[in-house]
């Protein structure tokens, strides 16, 4: 459905170091931004604890999420300039999509929770559910500023999000394996982390794609650009994602969750001090109200609090998480080396360790590329690339390069544990080389050693 957003009389920019300005044109756009829920993403870092293996990487989803919008917003630029529809059902742009595109583009991480994944882990949350909830849920300063424009239009707007809204161009724009949201992600995680190798050719990719009846595509002539960005999604994920050290850290924070969980619920333990905000989520009866009360500052306050619990166990967790000591970790097969897990855990036990809380297994995998294949229960949008005839050839099938990682899943399964157990010469106290070390080294000073 179209509609008649007014125009700022003169537009509002953000500077920011990705995308040089953010230009905001749309009253709407301001007002959503400056709603309590958005400018609460200020106060959650985009990626979690990699900032304690890369520094620099201190930026926030506010960031993020303003640049998905920017993106979106130069998309929707070039395709009303170089392909706009001029018939009903042409599969050309209808630049009407406009307001629904940009809405869905900047809150499509609104529901993002304090350090998401681990948090999500021990509380059960969904972020992507929670964006709908608060799209969606009257309470909220988003769903009125949204309901302003439609009383449908809350409804259009979360209907991109999850995935049914019925044009597939723009859904496309938001989540595929080339969107809006990937391609700012990419380039400013790279940015802050210093990471390099994670830049690519955005300006030439906007370039090259173009709108189709069935979603998006790219001119052929763009090829390498998009080769250049699958691979640097991939080594984004290798070196940065999932680097060994940073997942050391999350480990511990899940841990440290989890045992709070546990002293709150347990009249052995109790906690002495308040956790006040977290109180709905340890009694499972939290609403959209608690959830957005929360954020990294409140957690890592408590964290300091829980440094005097008598708790030894919630206390320890919380000085490593704090002071940056990682668990170390070694790379397994947790389907062929089940014995040797086994064994690993017996001699964290007798050493002393609670293994609950001192024992972790942690996998990280994820499809570099992954084109459609009918037989899968799960697939992903594949891309297109439209040839000098008109016709559309799956990009792996076009480039040898990325024919050689679509479909193959990258990652690896390691097993963490105390660093500290392992205490000998050989082994490099560098946190960037947790993999320079032989795994037999572990095993014997795990044997040989006999307290906490």
């Amino acid at each position: 459905m179209a509609y008649n957003i007014p125009i700022l009389p003169r537009e509002k920019v953000f500077r920011d170091p990705v995308h040089d300005y953010i230009h905001v044109q749309h009253q709407l756009i301001l007002d959503l931004i400056n709603t309590a829920e958005f400018q609460r993403l200020r106060r959650v870092k985009q990626t979690g604890t990699t900032l304690f293996t890369f520094h620099g990487a201190e930026h926030s989803r506010f960031g993020h999420s303003l640049g998905v919008y920017e993106v979106a917003r130069r998309i929707c630029d070039k395709f009303v300039r170089n392909y706009p529809s001029l018939t009903p059902g042409d599969g050309l742009w209808d630049d009407g999509e406009r307001p629904v595109v940009l809405c869905a583009a900047l809150l499509h991480d609104i529901g993002h929770g304090p350090y998401s994944h681990a948090f999500e882990k021990i509380f059960q949350t969904n972020h992507e559910q929670i964006t709908i909830d608060i799209i969606l849920s009257p309470e909220t300063e988003v769903n009125q500023v949204l309901s302003r424009v439609s009383p449908t239009f809350p409804n259009e707007v979360a209907s991109v999000i999850n995935k049914t809204y019925p044009n597939p161009q723009v859904v496309q724009l938001i989540s595929s394996q080339i969107d809006a949201d990937r391609m700012d992600y990419l380039l400013r995680d790279a940015y802050y982390t210093g990471a390099n190798y994670g830049r690519f050719d955005i300006s030439r990719i906007l370039r090259v794609m173009r709108p189709h009846k069935d979603g998006i595509a790219f001119t052929i002539s763009g090829m390498h650009a998009v080769e250049d960005y699958i691979l640097s999604r991939y080594q984004m994920y290798m070196q940065v994602y999932f680097h060994p050290v940073s997942r050391g850290v999350e480990v511990i924070l899940n841990k440290l969750l989890a045992r709070a969980h546990e002293c709150y619920r347990s009249p052995e333990y109790g906690l002495n001090h308040s956790a006040s905000l977290l109180i709905p989520f340890f009694e499972d009866n939290w609403t959209l109200k608690d959830y957005l009360k929360l954020d990294d500052g409140v957690l890592t306050t408590y964290f300091l609090h829980w440094l005097d619990e008598p708790d030894q166990i919630l206390s320890d967790l919380a000085g490593r998480f704090l002071n940056r000591k990682p668990f170390k970790s070694v790379a397994l097969n947790f389907d062929r080396d089940v014995a040797t897990i086994e064994h690993l855990t017996e001699l964290l036990d007798n050493m002393g360790y609670d293994t609950r809380y001192y024992a972790a297994k942690n996998s990280s995998y994820d499809l570099p590329y992954d084109f459609y294949r009918p037989d899968q229960i799960k697939n992903r949008t594949q891309i297109e690339l439209i040839q000098k005839n008109g016709e559309h050839i799956e990009l792996s099938k076009a480039s040898e390069v990325v024919a050689t990682i679509a479909g193959k899943a990258r990652g690896d399964e390691r097993f963490y544990f105390p660093r500290e157990v392992v205490k000998s010469d050989t082994l490099s106290d560098d946190l960037f080389a947790d993999d320079q070390f032989e795994f037999q080294t572990i095993v014997t000073t795990l044997e040989n050693t006999t307290s906490y």
